[in-house]
C-alpha cells in the first residue's frame, strides 16, 4: 500500500501504520461525501480512532440522524470509485488562513491560530475537497476498500463544553471485506449482549427523555436484582466490621468548597441551587458526607478502623453524548465507603479491600480483569490538589502496599482522583472495551481539609488517612456488566423471576393455581402464566424471554399424580418430583447464592 506523506514524497506504508492511514484518509474521503450532501457544513476535527474514524461537524440547522448515514455512505463509495489522487501542499499561515475563510470553515481558522508559529500548515486535497492535515494518506481514494458507517453522537469543540456540541460521524475501516465482516460478527454480538435491549425485553428498567437523560428508572424486576445486589455486599461488609448510614443527596456549596470538589470537579457537577439564600448541589460522591459523620464525635486510636458504608445516589453530569443506559447515567447508586485508618493500619486494610474485590468476582466469576496504579499528572494544575510533598507520600505508600501485597499492577499517569492516588481493577467485558468496576483510593488529603483528628497511643492528636473503596462500583454499573455477561441468563438467587408454573390447559389451571400459590408462601419469586397458548409457546417464552431458571410443567398426568415436571432453563432437561422435594433444593440453591 502506497502512502503520500505532508512533504510530499510516496513510499510503501509500513504494516503498523496502514489502519491508522486507511482510517485517517476514510475521514477524509467521508468530509469530502458530507460536503457534497451538506454544502453548508463546517469541519473540525477527523481523526483515526483505536477501531475507526470520526469527523466532528457542524451541520448548521440541520439536524441529522443515523437514518441519514446511508446516504453519506454511498457518496463515499462513489468518491472510492472515482479514484481520487490524494495531493498534498503547504502554504503560509496567512494563505492558509485566507483559504480556510474562504472556504468557509471556521473551525480550521481557529485552528490554525492554536499552532506555533513556526509550525508548517499542509493541506491535502482529493478532487474538489480540502483538508488542514499532516497526513500521511493513502495516494488514490480507491485504496480504500473496507468502511462502514457506524453512528452518530455528540462532541464539544475542543472537548470543552462551554463550546459548541457538534455532531461526531463515527464510522469503521479495515484492509480487507473479510475484517469488515468480522468486525460486523462483533457489532451483532454486542448488539445481543446489549443491556438497554436486554434490560427492555426482560422489563427491567426505562428511560424517558421527560424524566431526563441518563436518568433511568428501574422497574419492579430490575429492582429486585438491584436490591438482591445491595443486600449481597452488605452482608459480606457487615461481616468485615462495616457500619451502614445513610446521607442525603444534596450538600451545600460550602462542604464542596471545603473538600475541594468545588475547584477541581464543579464541572461534572449539576449547576447549584439557590433556597433562603444557601447553595445547594446535588452531590456528585459521598467523601464529604462521610467525613462529616466521622467529625460528629471525638475518635481514639481504639475506634481505628473505623469502616463507614453506603449505597448512596449521586449525581453527575455527563454528556448526553457519552450516556449509556444503567451503564453510564447522570444518576447511580455507589457502593461506597470510607476506611478511616491510622497510617499503620494501611497496608492491612488495603489488603482487607483487595481481598473482598477477588472475593466478590470469584462469586460472579469475574477472571478477565487487571489492576491498574492510578496516579496523578503533575502538570495539570487544574485537576489535581497542588500538594507535591503529599502526593509523592501518598503515591509511594500505595505502591509500596500493592507490592508487597503482591498484586500485579500497572501504572497510569493522569487517571488519579483530584486528591489522592488509587488502585482501579479494570474489567474487561464479553463485548466493548475494559472500564473501572472497583476500585481503593489513598487519601491524605481529604482528612486535613475537614480537620479530622483522632487521639493516638501518646494522648496527641493526629489526622487520620481514609481509604475510598468501591466493591461493586455502582450498582447500576455492575447490573450492566452481569446483563451483558450473562445474557440476562441470571442464576436463581438474581433471577426477577424465579420459577414460571406453566399449565398445559384449562384441565391442569386449578393444580397450577395451588403450585403457585404454595411457591409464593414458600416467598419464592413466581409467577403463573394463564394465557391460552400452547405449552410450546410458553416454555420458549419463559426460556428465551424472561430467561427463567425453572419452569414447572403441570398437565394432567401432574394432576393426577399430585407432582410436578421441572424444566431446568440451563440443562434443558424435564424432571418429575414432588413439590416440597423441588422448593428445598431451590432454597438451598437460593440461600448459598450458587
Amino acid at each position: 500500500m502506497k502512502i503520500i506523506y505532508n512533504d510530499g514524497h510516496v513510499a510503501d506504508c509500513p504494516e503498523e501504520m496502514e489502519l491508522e492511514v486507511l482510517r485517517h484518509s476514510a475521514a477524509h474521503i467521508m468530509a469530502q461525501a458530507v460536503k457534497r450532501l451538506y454544502p453548508q457544513a463546517h469541519f473540525a476535527y477527523g481523526p483515526a480512532t483505536e477501531k475507526g474514524f470520526h469527523y466532528d461537524i457542524d451541520f448548521g440547522d440541520v439536524k441529522l440522524s443515523d437514518e441519514d448515514l446511508p446516504a453519506i455512505e454511498k457518496e463515499m463509495q462513489k468518491i472510492v470509485k472515482e479514484n481520487l489522487p490524494f495531493k498534498v501542499y503547504p502554504l503560509p499561515r496567512e494563505e492558509a488562513v485566507k483559504l480556510m475563510e474562504e472556504r468557509g470553515e471556521k473551525y480550521k481558522v481557529e485552528h490554525i491560530s492554536d499552532l506555533p508559529e513556526d509550525a508548517v500548515i499542509t493541506f491535502y486535497q482529493q478532487g474538489d475537497y480540502i483538508d488542514m492535515c499532516v497526513g500521511p494518506h493513502l495516494t488514490y481514494t480507491k485504496a480504500l476498500k473496507a468502511f462502514k458507517l457506524t453512528a452518530l453522537s455528540g462532541a464539544y469543540w475542543k472537548n470543552d463544553k462551554k463550546n459548541v456540541m457538534l455532531t461526531r460521524v463515527n464510522g469503521v475501516a479495515f484492509r480487507t471485506q473479510e475484517e469488515l465482516k468480522e468486525y460486523e460478527k462483533q457489532v451483532e454480538e454486542a448488539r445481543a449482549r446489549d443491556h438497554r435491549r436486554i434490560g427492555k425485553d426482560m422489563g427491567l428498567f426505562m428511560t424517558d427523555d421527560l424524566i431526563g437523560k441518563g436518568l433511568p428508572m428501574f422497574l419492579p424486576k430490575g429492582y429486585i436484582i438491584w436490591q438482591e445486589l445491595e443486600e449481597y455486599i452488605k452482608e459480606k461488609e457487615r461481616m468485615l466490621g462495616y457500619l451502614h448510614v445513610m446521607s442525603p443527596c444534596v450538600g451545600t456549596v460550602a462542604l464542596y468548597e471545603t473538600s475541594g470538589h468545588w475547584a477541581h470537579y464543579k464541572a461534572n457537577m449539576f449547576p447549584a441551587m439557590e433556597v433562603e439564600g444557601e447553595s445547594f448541589v446535588l452531590r456528585p460522591m459521598n467523601c464529604p458526607h462521610h467525613m462529616m459523620i466521622y467529625q460528629n464525635q471525638p475518635h481514639s486510636y481504639r475506634d481505628l478502623p473505623l469502616r463507614i458504608a453506603e449505597i448512596a445516589h449521586d449525581f453527575r453530569f455527563e454528556p448526553s453524548g457519552t450516556l449509556k443506559g444503567i451503564e453510564r447515567g447522570r444518576h447511580f447508586c455507589q457502593n461506597d465507603a470510607h476506611l478511616f485508618v491510622t497510617p499503620e493500619q494501611i497496608k492491612s486494610e488495603v489488603g482487607s479491600v483487595v481481598n473482598l474485590i477477588f472475593e466478590v468476582y470469584k462469586d460472579f466469576g469475574i477472571t478477565d480483569y487487571r489492576c491498574v496504579l492510578s496516579l496523578r499528572d503533575p502538570d495539570d494544575k487544574e485537576k489535581y490538589h497542588q500538594d507535591d510533598e503529599m502526593w509523592n507520600h501518598a503515591e509511594s505508600a500505595l505502591r509500596e502496599v500493592l507490592t508487597d501485597l503482591g498484586i500485579n499492577f500497572t501504572e497510569e499517569i493522569g487517571e488519579a482522583a483530584f486528591y489522592g492516588p488509587k488502585l482501579d481493577v479494570n474489567v474487561k467485558p464479553a463485548v466493548g472495551a475494559e472500564y473501572t468496576l472497583s476500585t481503593c483510593q489513598l487519601d491524605f488529603c481529604l482528612p486535613a481539609k475537614f480537620n479530622l483528628k483522632y487521639i493516638d497511643r501518646d494522648s496527641t492528636e493526629k489526622t487520620p488517612v481514609v481509604l475510598h473503596r468501591a466493591i461493586l462500583g455502582s450498582l447500576d454499573r455492575f447490573m450492566a456488566y452481569l446483563i451483558e455477561e450473562t445474557k440476562g441468563i441470571f442464576p436463581a438467587w438474581l433471577s426477577p423471576v424465579q420459577v414460571k408454573v406453566l399449565p398445559v390447559s384449562d384441565k391442569s389451571m386449578d393444580y397450577a393455581k395451588e403450585v403457585y400459590e404454595e411457591l409464593r408462601r414458600q416467598h419464592f419469586r413466581v409467577e403463573l402464566d394463564s394465557r391460552n397458548e400452547k405449552i410450546g409457546y410458553k416454555i420458549r417464552y419463559a426460556r428465551q424471554v424472561d430467561r427463567v431458571p425453572y419452569m414447572l410443567i403441570i398437565g394432567e398426568k401432574e394432576v393426577a399424580e399430585r407432582n410436578i415436571s421441572v424444566r431446568d432453563r440451563d440443562t434443558d432437561q424435564t424432571e418429575t418430583c414432588q413439590l416440597s422435594d423441588f422448593a428445598a433444593k431451590l432454597a438451598e440453591r437460593i440461600r448459598d447464592r450458587k
